[in-house]
């Protein structure tokens, strides 16, 4: 992790709704829903890092 983010009252309440909606998908297996998150975040990370690097050539 690169760095920590602040949150403030409004955001936290959104990423809180969000999340529940999330686990609510997975039937409420918070474990699950977890894990696929950790996917999906380090698919998206990917496809970051390779845009970063065309943008660097």
């Amino acid at each position: 992790m690169d760095r920590i983010v602040a949150l403030n009252g409004r955001q936290e309440a959104a990423l809180q709704a969000h999340a529940e909606d999330f686990i609510a998908v997975h039937k409420g297996d918070m474990m699950k829903a977890l894990k696929e998150m950790i996917v999906l975040n380090g698919h998206l990370q990917e496809r970051l890092d390779a845009l970063a690097g065309r943008a660097t050539r």
